[in-house]
């Protein structure tokens, strides 16, 4: 019976040369710069390593520390689901809705607006735009605007009082969110046969909400899907915003602090990779888990 397995497992894989040749160069960067970095994290998390020195193996005393002395990742994990619970469905839907109205609209025109809203995705370094707009001083805009209309009577440190900063940081990170999803949803909007809607529309679909929740959404489950999954690895790896215009593990009352920058702490100041790695994997788990509960929630 094993005999006949192997011949057939030979079989599949002569048959398929060319699908997993074409798999191979893919598959060995992943594995490389994904699959080995996670293994090599995991396994560090149990040691303690400096950089310098070979690791020392420690068991769960990381854990241990990270789970009963270290208020400042509480105060991180707090931040961190705060920007998952409030950015994570906002984003998506604002990705979706944006990408169903854009698709709306003439070829040109859809076009056009569509590399306006992706652009700040991929355009770098933006902070200093909103660093200009929430500037501390009565020459920021914001400010500016607030004190000529006599609602402020003196500049308020919007990105560094812990009052005002994580929701300004917040609303940024929505600006920021027409990514991939945005793009993906924009190709499944386009790949959507539409004969569909006119059999539809013979069947009594009335309206175009109609026809979004009875065949758009239907024919878009693998690119909501991949949406759902980027989305979910943007807000638990939020960090360069927080850094960039919060200050992140430097801010005040960490007021800013996620467990990305809690992380980038101990790994590339402190030279703790071990714990680094230690966090990284508490990090990593939260996401497989969160994404297990999308899937749920989707019903796939």
């Amino acid at each position: 019976m094993a005999i006949k397995n192997e011949h057939s497992l030979g079989r599949r894989i002569r048959k398929n040369a060319v699908s997993y040749a074409m798999m191979a160069p893919f598959m060995i960067f992943f594995i490389i710069f994904t699959v080995l970095p996670v293994l090599a994290a995991i396994v560090l998390s149990f040691t303690d390593f400096n950089m310098l020195q070979t690791p020392g193996f420690v068991g769960l005393a990381n854990y241990q520390r990270l789970f009963t002395a270290d208020t400042v990742f509480i105060t991180a994990l707090k931040n961190t689901m705060i920007f998952a619970v409030i950015c994570g469905p906002l984003s998506y839907l604002f990705a979706f809705f944006m990408a169903w109205l854009i698709n709306e609209m003439p070829r040109k025109l859809r076009v056009l607006l569509t590399v306006i809203f992706y652009a700040p995705s991929v355009s770098g370094n933006v902070y200093f735009i909103w660093t200009y707009l929430f500037s501390g001083d009565s020459y920021g805009i914001v400010n500016g605007w607030l004190m000529q209309l006599g609602l402020i009577q003196s500049p308020i440190l919007w990105l560094t009082e812990p009052k005002y900063n994580l929701t300004i940081i917040i609303v940024i990170q929505l600006w920021l969110s027409l990514g991939v999803s945005f793009l993906s949803f924009i190709a499944g909007f386009q790949g959507i046969d539409k004969s569909q809607y006119e059999a539809g529309a013979i069947d009594g679909v009335k309206n175009r909400f109609q026809e979004l929740w009875y065949i758009t959404i239907p024919n878009m489950k693998s690119m909501l899907l991949f949406g759902a999954v980027m989305q979910i690895a943007a807000v638990f790896g939020v960090g360069d915003i927080t850094q960039a215009l919060g200050g992140g593990y430097s801010s005040v009352n960490y007021s800013t602090l996620t467990i990305l920058n809690h992380i980038q702490d101990y790994g590339t100041v402190r030279y703790e990779m071990g714990y680094a790695c230690c966090i990284a994997v508490i990090l990593f788990i939260m996401i497989v888990l969160a994404k297990k509960l999308i899937f749920k929630l989707l019903k796939w």
